[in-house]
């Protein structure tokens, strides 16, 4: 649906400062980061504790936003082509606008909350249903304040059943979701310890979630949940007014006591589990390609809603039979011939294609970029209109080839030949693309494969993907994201952040990482050495970068790739000053070290005088001056630590009034960032903490270790006592044991001081003792008494149930170490 920039004044109840032209809205945006139709998109200004979407108003009216909402006052005089509605507050006014949008359709709508399993839920009941509806659903897991609104949004006169999910934080929350997604069928997942931070206790939580549920007709919940029963039944005692809580109708479902559906039998198999269940007096089943507990509660909440929804038992029992692993990430991995490869391949609905091509756009390690794409087989718009959009996306995006699978986007072929610059290749099918696979030449670029289900582009991803040994590092992004807002959390406004991405970015990978921190537009890069900051220049990064190690052998790197160093000593000042004084630059930006206590690099305080003359006649501007703290970690040392700081102060101030200009003081680690808030100066600098390795071990902040190592089984033996393992039989067997052969080694990072019992790796979700000396290529495990290890079956090194500092501490050494430890032969695999 379209509406007009008069209708959307109306029904938000804003006012107009400036009226132009009206404008047609199809397009909210709330991101400048996102912005893919600049002439029919609404832009709402939003602001945060450190983003204020105020600030992006010009930077979107010189790409072509002529239509903004607003709540405080700004100058409209360079804005003269532009639509700005005044409102109260703009977070109400998306909601009302959406709230709005919403009555306009009487479809059947699935509202789903609960702690765990919302996204799989939603997943699921739309593998199993879109052969009979037109679907609208929730993008990946938008299910907030704002992602609600957007998913929402997207519903038009051609789809036939909704399905959203609704998440909450904190109290009154829900309240809000529910006057947008105003649902007619309820699903209530489970209750849990998940993002409790906001709640009194977990009933509390469960009354805010049945908040979604007050106007349903029906309600999908498991009895296995006393605090979900009890908040249900009290939930409707104090609704049972006449209000159309009272006609709600309920089904549940237990494995435990009499229910709508009552589960009698689990039975798990190698290949999957079968379900036995009373419903109607009548006994059903249904068999799921899954295992693990969280598939069985999450199918059995959407067989009760199919069951309730009056789904004939054999489309039911053959579709769960094909439901398929949903893809929780984007994962960016390393391909052959140089390229990265971004695998969304899953899917294939217009929702998510944005979301893929604008995750696409963040990667600038390759300036080349290709999208494989199959037909979008739901999309609840007509084939013309579908690719006439799609094109235009491809067309705002600058990708450089298409290669398109299947009979629609063949048939639209036309429309994507006419994009300028636009390379594109068309098969009716997966298995033509693999035939012709070795012509089409992939090389320095990046790709990303969206594709239906039915496509099955996983074949295409395993001819792409580098070949390399099945020990994985994976990374997860959001993670990083997440400890990053943790950190800007408790910082001043006005202190910037300077990201450490030195030591391939303590292990995580350097432009991967920069280029997420780049993205959320964190203000400097630090590096060690100037060839890291090189290769993160050629991947696309244009952050200001601090070299912290520049050599002789450096310098012209140093100008070609704007660079600035850091200067440690007068050897270093006379040299590149003189280099650049050759290049006839002045102004060159630098970072100047201080010494105060650490006694590793820096100016001794002593040297000021020198020092400050030198700067002065020096073709150097400083950018900033800074110091390290020796243990901003240990209280104990506390004294010392402030008697660095005020070292360090006091030789800004001399240094500032003899240069008679501002630069950035910094001096703060990543322990004093929470330890020491007093020591922020201008900036901070944060290094370990942005993985998830809480330095000063105050659990003032909720990080969330960002890295786990997996590696695979190669082989599993039975040895009987007296056996030894390993090379110089240091492993000795004393009883029957079961052994298992792992695909990691000490080449590959993994310390030999975890040999012989010190070290363990997680098997089945148990610990598995190392036994013998750790091989260069293999390390050796006793997985005696853990039940149903397999050849092939994954194992943790380290992780969310292993964290890596545990496995430091076995191997006396410090998280540090491990990470960067892990070899450049183990894969990474980025993902969000």
């Amino acid at each position: 649906m379209k509406y007009s920039i008069q209708d959307i004044a109306l029904i938000i109840k804003g006012g107009f400062l400036t009226k132009q032209d009206a404008g047609v809205i199809e397009h909210l945006l709330l991101d400048s980061r996102k912005l893919l139709f600049p002439e029919s998109s609404l832009f709402f200004a939003l602001s945060g504790p450190r983003r204020n979407g105020y600030l992006f108003i010009d930077e979107l009216y010189r790409k072509g936003v002529l239509n903004f909402v607003i709540a405080e006052k700004i100058d409209l005089q360079n804005y003269p082509d532009a639509n700005f509605i005044m409102v109260k507050n703009t977070m109400h006014a998306l909601h009302t606008l959406v709230a709005h949008h919403r009555k306009f359709f009487t479809i059947p709508v699935i509202g789903i909350t609960g702690s765990n399993g919302k996204t799989i839920v939603k997943e699921w009941l739309n593998q199993l249903l879109e052969e009979r509806f037109y679907i609208v659903r929730s993008p990946k897991s938008y299910n907030s304040q704002i992602g609600v609104p957007l998913s929402v949004w997207q519903m038009n006169e051609m789809h036939q059943l909704a399905i959203f999910e609704a998440g909450i934080s904190e109290s009154d929350e829900m309240t809000k979701l529910e006057k947008i997604i105003h649902p007619t069928i309820g699903v209530f997942t489970n209750i849990g310890e998940a993002h409790s931070e906001g709640f009194l206790n977990i009933r509390q939580k469960v009354n805010e979630k049945l908040q979604l549920f007050k106007n349903v007709s029906s309600l999908v919940y498991c009895k296995d949940y006393p605090a979900i029963n009890e908040g249900i039944a009290s939930y409707i005692r104090n609704l049972r007014d006449g209000t159309t809580a009272s006609n709600i109708q309920f089904f549940s479902w237990s494995t435990k006591t009499a229910a709508s559906l009552r589960v009698t039998s689990i039975s798990k198999s190698i290949s999957g589990t079968d379900i036995l269940a009373l419903y109607n007096n009548k006994e059903i089943c249904i068999a799921i390609p899954f295992t693990d507990d969280a598939a069985v509660e999450n199918a059995l909440n959407c067989w009760s809603v199919l069951l309730y929804m009056n789904v004939e038992e054999e489309y039911i029992r053959k579709h769960f039979l094909r439901l398929t692993h949903v893809a929780m990430r984007l994962e960016l991995k390393r391909g052959a011939n140089n390229c990265s490869i971004i695998n969304d391949s899953y899917s294939a609905d217009l929702s998510s294609l944005k979301i893929a091509l604008d995750f696409l756009s963040h990667q600038h390690q390759h300036k080349s970029k290709t999208i494989i794409l199959s037909d979008i087989l739901q999309s609840g718009k007509n084939q013309n209109d579908l690719y006439f959009e799609i094109s235009g996306l491809l067309r705002h995006m600058n990708i450089n080839r298409l290669i398109g699978i299947g009979e629609q986007i063949s048939k639209h072929q036309a429309l994507f030949k006419s994009i300028a610059g636009l390379r594109s290749f068309f098969y009716s099918g997966t298995e033509d693309i693999i035939r012709d696979f070795f012509n089409l030449s992939f090389n320095n670029e990046t790709i990303l494969l969206k594709g239906a289900r039915v496509f099955e582009f996983e074949k295409i991803s395993q001819l792409l993907e580098q070949k390399v040994h099945q020990t994985v590092l994976e990374i997860d992004q959001n993670s990083i994201l997440h400890n990053l807002k943790e950190y800007q959390k408790i910082l001043k406004p006005t202190t910037r952040l300077m990201a450490m991405v030195k030591a391939f970015s303590y292990g995580s990978g350097s432009f991967e990482i920069a280029n997420l921190l780049q993205f959320h537009k964190v203000d400097y890069l630090a590096v060690a050495y100037a060839d890291e900051a090189v290769e993160l220049r050629k991947a696309g990064i244009t952050l200001p970068i601090m070299v912290m190690n520049a050599e002789e052998s450096t310098f012209e790197a140093l100008v070609q790739y704007n660079l600035e160093p850091d200067i440690y000593s007068f050897n270093l000042l006379n040299d590149l000053g003189d280099f650049i004084k050759e290049k006839g630059i002045s102004a060159f930006p630098v970072h100047i070290e201080l010494e105060t206590g650490m006694n590793r690099l820096g100016f001794e305080l002593s040297q000021l005088p020198r020092l400050i003359e030198d700067v002065q006649k020096s073709p150097f501007i400083v950018k900033s001056v800074f110091s390290h703290l020796a243990s901003s970690e240990d209280a104990q040392e506390d004294d010392f630590t402030s008697y660095q700081a005020q070292r360090f102060s006091n030789a800004c101030e001399q240094i500032q009034e003899s240069v008679g200009y501002i630069f950035l003081k910094h001096i703060a680690n990543t322990a004093a960032i929470s330890r020491l808030p007093h020591l922020q100066f201008d900036m901070v600098r944060l290094g370990i903490g942005l993985y998830g390795i809480d330095s000063a071990a105050n659990s003032l902040l909720n990080l969330i270790e960002v890295s786990t190592l997996r590696t695979t089984i190669a082989q599993i033996k039975h040895l009987k006592p007296g056996d030894t393992v390993g090379y110089g039989r240091k492993g000795i067997v004393s009883n029957d044991a079961t052994i298992a052969t792992v695909r990691i080694g000490y080449a590959d990072g993994y310390p030999r001081k975890l040999g012989n019992r010190k070290g363990s790796m997680l098997v089945k979700g148990q610990l598995a003792p190392v036994t013998g000396s750790i091989c260069m290529d293999m390390t050796m495990i006793d997985i005696t008494g853990i039940a149903g290890v397999q050849e092939g079956d994954e194992v943790i090194v380290f992780g969310k149930d292993l964290p890596v500092k545990q496995v430091a501490l076995w191997a006396e050494t410090i998280p540090y170490e491990m990470m960067t430890g892990v070899s450049q032969r183990v894969k990474r695999v980025y993902y969000e």
